[in-house]
């Protein structure tokens, strides 16, 4: 599972050094070595693994947790999560990320969400404008929303292409939020890998980087939908205040 999730982002160079081949077609223990190298996920695992008594870093109820929200990670304090995981990335975030600071501790949680929305430093962005190129303007949204996994539901396949109905983010100013579900169409194939060959009409999939990562059972759609909005709202309520 997390070679599936972490697949996209780092064929595509956004995540973790250049490990796409060793995720795609790696051994077990390939994706072990490999894991341990995501500066973003890792220090997540290290800290649901301390907080949580679970010793395997790469547990699956760990890698679920993280990816997706829910889980053994929903049952921890956010502000002892928080510390936790400064203690381990703050030593070589540097100035960078300087808005790693206390404030953000109610914020946090141990899923990927929390990364993309706080840690990361494109919320930060929103709004912005370079007064030259509004296609720019765009880019933190668009970041955002490819960078969180979404879910959506199967509503055809064509070849080597798959429609699914799902959720865009959606920023007005002050708040981040979703849209109504509508349909998008990606590839179910890219480098010659695939997270879901056998795809089929009404799964439920999961979408990082416009790119499958996996099927979603009904708990784990709610899981992601509840981690998700829980983290747009504390966000945009952060996004608010500054």
């Amino acid at each position: 599972m997390f070679a599936r999730y972490a697949y996209a982002p780092n064929a595509l160079g956004y995540c973790g050094p250049p490990l796409g081949a060793t995720l795609r077609d790696g051994s077990v223990d390939d994706v072990r070595r490999a894991a341990t190298r995501f500066s973003g996920a890792w220090p997540y695992l290290r800290v649901l693994s301390m907080l949580t008594g679970i010793a395997d870093p790469l547990d699956y109820r760990l890698v679920e947790s993280y990816w997706l929200g829910g889980g053994v990670g929903a049952e921890l304090e956010a502000g002892d999560f928080y510390h936790a995981l400064l203690e381990i990335i703050g030593p070589q975030a540097g100035r960078y990320w300087s808005h790693l600071t206390p404030d953000l501790a109610g914020e946090a949680a141990g899923n990927h969400s929390f990364h993309v929305f706080g840690v990361y430093p494109w919320t930060r962005f929103l709004g912005l404008t370079t007064g030259s190129n509004p296609s720019m303007d765009q880019r933190p949204l668009g970041i955002l929303d490819n960078c969180r996994i979404t879910w959506g539901a199967v509503l055809s396949v064509s070849g080597d292409q798959v429609e699914v109905s799902c959720r865009r983010l959606l920023w007005d100013g002050r708040a981040l939020t979703l849209s109504e579900p509508s349909a998008r169409l990606l590839d179910i194939w890219a480098d010659g890998y695939s997270a879901v060959p056998d795809v089929a009409v009404g799964d439920q999939v999961a979408v990082h980087w416009d790119r499958l990562c996996g099927r979603l059972s009904p708990e784990q759609v709610a899981a992601l939908s509840e981690s998700t909005d829980r983290q747009l709202r504390v966000t945009s309520q952060r996004l608010a205040r500054t």
